[in-house]
């Protein structure tokens, strides 16, 4: 059975839910809660499993806080034997406008500290990301506050149609694969 590990990026504690940096934890929430799965508290984070038309897809959300995702990501791409062809990170984007997809098999950090431990530890940029935008309406020198800071009413309202999206693409990649998953969702 082919198995695929996703991994929503974002930090532990109530303070940081709704934040945009936590985006990746409420996608992969979004679509356990729509699949009917729950998360177990595991080793480096907590994890959700649900097979889908022959294929196993791990749910991660690390609790080692962003700046050491790599560490929770290297540990379960071991211990369930996952190729970083077939791990998917999601994560917020500052350099894209609110909602946009952007799918990707490689690149930078894009200054992102989640992806540059993951990129670390996993001493390769050469794995599949899926980057949400959040856009970059802030004040010079505000950049943390930001990131750190709750959605907006427009944005929450807009949110619930990206988030059903964004499990569109969760499916897409282990059943479809990447590639096929950027033709369709790329910009979308």
């Amino acid at each position: 059975m082919k198995k695929f590990l996703v991994i929503g990026l974002g930090n532990i504690g109530t303070e940081y839910v709704n934040t945009r940096h936590n985006i990746g934890f409420k996608i992969v929430d979004f679509f356990a809660n729509k699949e009917n799965i729950n998360f177990q508290t595991v080793k480096f984070g907590d994890l959700a499993e649900i097979r889908i038309k022959g294929r196993t897809i791990l749910l991660l959300k690390p609790n080692t806080y962003m700046n050491l995702s790599g560490k929770a990501v290297k540990y379960w791409m071991e211990k369930e034997n996952i190729e970083k062809e077939n791990i998917l990170v999601i994560t917020d984007d500052l350099n894209l406008s609110f909602g946009t997809i952007r799918i990707k098999t490689k690149g930078s950090d894009g200054g992102h500290n989640g992806l540059k431990n993951i990129q670390q530890t996993l001493n390769t940029s050469e794995y599949p990301r899926f980057r949400f935008g959040i856009s970059d309406e802030f004040k010079k020198g505000q950049q943390a506050n930001y990131v750190l800071g709750e959605w907006t009413d427009d944005e929450k309202e807009k949110l619930k149609e990206r988030l059903e999206v964004s499990t569109e693409i969760i499916k897409s990649f282990a059943l479809a694969g990447l590639n096929n998953t950027m033709n369709l969702f790329n910009g979308k």
